[in-house]
């Protein structure tokens, strides 16, 4: 599919366009599709560029949110019609700040997992269940851009075209497998959950950061980055742009005397980052001279942190132990049920389980730390019992290690609370 089945809509940047627009869709039927483009990588804010709406006897709709600020007409317009996303928590927080909440949602991304689809990008799956190839290569680009070229808006529009079909068939596989009320539930916490809080604490997410070695030095790292952020924050360029994370930790490694040592230093050689090299010695001074009891503790020190599962063997064996024990039952269940073992239930709250159980461990107790943890019912129907048993089987000896090395990869990419980078950086070597 090369071209919108109604060509390609011209952007809305006006209020009579935009009134037209939300008159055919309140004309409309059934669900609608909807989807917004940032730019990642580019801006320091991950505000929608372009918001893209679609609804059978509607058509398509691309609409310029940098032009308009506020699309509360569109929600009016649709009002309790059910939304249609592809990844939802990707794009709701900027439709959120045009005025676009969903009261009804489904999740096309989230219902692939669920049915146990082993690639779930929007391309691959229209192609598999729809047959149809989309023609893909601007999700990366720089959506900020004024005027959206042609074969942006072409990319655009198609992302929509057939997210309701697609949704229809994932309904139906969904209710096949006995999964609907699953997904049911996991989409009404997506469009009820409250604006995402900002992490805290955001750069110990600085790339490179395990080469550190000290608190000084975790100083310097954390005053170069903030340094970095307020001056992207006041640019509105990603700040991976204004510095990339390799220069910090090279930086705080090397330690320079000054200006002039920090320049020497490959990283800081080519003419931009020379210019601004008087900044970046400031902020290590400013580190240099924090009083020690000032200085940020390691991330695994104090706090309620659980610390790397590669390290329960040493720390608690019989945490190790249950740690293992646990995920085993967890992907008995997820295989069983054909879906990732991580949408089964989170890891962290397995692994928050497996470290600090109930005392004692009943089916009640670890159903309501299930709870507690955000387990959705379905989540806990499934897992209680089985984790219940789990914490309670007697430790064998050799199950820590092997536990651990079997499902290091469980980990991999799994924080605590797992989520994208607030403010993604593009990759050190194009910035």
């Amino acid at each position: 599919m090369l071209e919108p089945s109604e060509g390609i809509p011209a952007v809305i940047v006006d209020q009579a366009a935009l009134l037209t627009a939300v008159a055919q869709l309140a004309a409309g039927t059934g669900p609608v599709a909807f989807d917004a483009e940032r730019a990642s990588g580019y801006r320091y804010s991950q505000r929608a560029y372009l918001v893209q709406v679609r609804r059978r006897g509607s058509g398509t709709h691309l609409i310029d949110p940098i032009a308009l600020t506020d699309l509360t007409c569109v929600q009016d317009a649709i009002g309790d019609a059910e939304w249609v996303l592809h990844a939802a928590s990707q794009d709701l927080p900027c439709l959120s700040e045009v005025g676009l909440r969903p009261r009804r949602l489904f999740d096309t991304e989230l219902a692939g997992r669920l049915l146990g689809y082993e690639r779930v990008g929007l391309g691959i799956m229209v192609e598999k269940i729809l047959g149809f190839t989309l023609e893909k290569g601007h999700s990366a680009a720089d959506w900020s851009t004024r005027p959206l070229p042609e074969p942006w808006l072409r990319y655009a529009a198609l992302d929509v075209e057939l997210l309701v079909e697609l949704r229809d068939v994932l309904e139906t596989e969904l209710e096949a497998q006995g999964k609907l009320s699953f997904a049911r539930e996991e989409f009404a916490t997506i469009a009820a959950a409250p604006p995402r809080e900002p992490r805290p604490d955001l750069w110990r997410r600085t790339s490179g950061i395990h080469r550190v070695r000290n608190r000084r030095q975790l100083a310097a790292v954390r005053s170069m980055w903030t340094a970095r952020d307020r001056i992207a924050r006041e640019r509105d360029v990603a700040p991976g742009r204004v510095l990339p994370d390799s220069a910090i930790i090279e930086a705080v490694l090397a330690n320079p005397a000054d200006v002039e040592a920090l320049t020497r230093l490959p990283i800081f050689s080519g003419p931009r980052l020379r210019r601004s090299a008087r900044t970046w010695f400031t902020a290590l001074r400013e580190a240099a001279g924090l009083p020690e009891d000032t200085l940020p503790m390691p991330a695994a020190a104090g706090g309620d942190t659980l610390p790397p599962p590669s390290r329960w063997a040493d720390r608690d064996p019989v945490a190790a132990a249950r740690l293992a024990q646990v995920r085993a039952r967890l992907a008995a269940i997820a295989a069983e049920r054909t879906m990732p073992v991580e949408n089964l239930l989170e890891p962290a709250l397995a692994r928050r389980l497996a470290w600090s159980p109930p005392q004692p461990v009943t089916v009640e107790l670890v159903a309501g730390m299930l709870r507690d943890g955000g387990a959705r019912p379905w989540q806990v129907a499934l897992t209680a019992g089985p984790v219940a048993d789990a914490l309670t089987e007697p430790a064998q000896a050799e199950s820590p290690a092997a536990g651990v090395q079997q499902t290091a990869s469980q980990d991999a990419g799994s924080p605590e609370t797992p989520s994208r980078p607030d403010v993604p950086d593009v990759p050190d070597e194009g910035a």
